[in-house]
């Protein structure tokens, strides 16, 4: 029987992805996507294994937090122990995600001093181990893994030949090392070659390219070019949060601001509280640029705490 990855794969040519970003594609905004570009698969934010597995688990839950329109979407973790990516991999299933990604692509120093993330390049046995626990704490859901081509320098050939030898269902491949972060253009030819090794080592495994790649037409070009089944978009989203509308078109600044009031009052009504919406600030340079006013605007934005001053601000612009 085929997983949702390898049914993706095969009815879109290529499929699309949001990237998981902390702290960004929150409950909230992966509603908001959903609503108005809704991609082929959506991730949850990163989710700390030891802090669903301890005291931190009601702080850490509202992460696994998704609705039926958000579907197929993955429960996307990350941390230390083996054991407690079998327990976070059982509540997955239970709370019926429809997959389950393992991160070893977090170049974040304080991710990678803890052994995480892109550290796990370095630590195959270790890597191996979490990957059988996730296998093991829920059969029959397809387990993924998000990674970079290497720590300092490309290992595709060993890295990535590794993680087919595991029989993941899916692997996302982020076309820069850790070191490199996203400043150099991704290396697209280096996902060619892990695309190569797949059709050999593991075929049924679904290669997602990730890494500079901001509008529909892009994804296309890579596909076609270097055969990956999958394109994942990240900052795309930032310049445009219609970015997986199948027909692109221009957005007016009302469609914006409009957008922008429905993210801010949902984000209010879902985060309560001055401290809370302070977090909505981040969003509003996705929807304020490019025309009179925007750069006055912003700096008002900067100073709200609640929608009813947000919205204050915006209506103005909309008569």
């Amino acid at each position: 029987m085929i997983n949702f990855w390898q049914q993706r794969a095969r009815d879109h040519k290529p499929f699309l992805v949001l990237a998981p970003m902390d702290g960004v594609t929150d409950y909230v905004f992966r509603e908001l996507i959903a609503d108005i570009a809704k991609p082929d698969v959506m991730f949850t934010e990163f989710t700390n294994t030891e802090a669903l597995c301890s005291r931190g688990y009601e702080k850490t839950i509202p992460r696994f937090r998704y609705s039926a329109k958000q579907q197929p979407i993955v429960a996307h973790i990350w941390g230390t122990e083996p054991k407690n990516f079998f327990t976070v991999a059982k509540l997955a299933k239970d709370l019926g995600f429809d997959g389950i990604d393992i991160n070893m692509g977090c170049p974040v120093r304080d991710v990678m001093k803890m052994g995480c993330g892109s550290a796990l390049i370095k630590n195959p046995g270790l890597a191996a181990a979490m990957i059988t626990a996730v296998k093991e704490g829920a059969p029959g859901l397809p387990v993924s893994v998000k990674t970079r081509l290497g720590v300092k320098s490309i290992v595709t050939d060993s890295w990535i030949r590794f993680l087919l030898l595991q029989h993941v269902d899916a692997i996302t491949i982020h076309g820069r090392t850790a070191k490199e972060l996203s400043k150099v253009p991704a290396h697209w030819d280096e996902i060619g070659i892990a695309v190569k090794l797949r059709d050999t080592l593991s075929p049924d495994t679904v290669i997602i390219g990730n890494g500079g790649i901001v509008r529909r037409d892009q994804a296309a070009v890579v596909h076609e070019s270097y055969g990956v089944d999958g394109v994942m978009i990240g900052t795309g989203i930032f310049h445009n949060p219609w970015v997986f509308e199948k027909t692109p078109r221009e957005h007016s600044k009302k469609e914006m601001l409009d957008l922008l009031l429905a993210h801010a009052k949902q984000y209010e009504e879902c985060y309560p509280g001055e401290h809370r919406f302070a977090a909505m600030r981040k969003y509003f340079k996705i929807y304020v640029r490019s025309f009179s006013g925007a750069t006055t605007l912003m700096k008002e934005l900067m100073e709200t705490k609640n929608f009813s001053e947000v919205e204050a601000l915006i209506r103005p612009h909309l008569e």
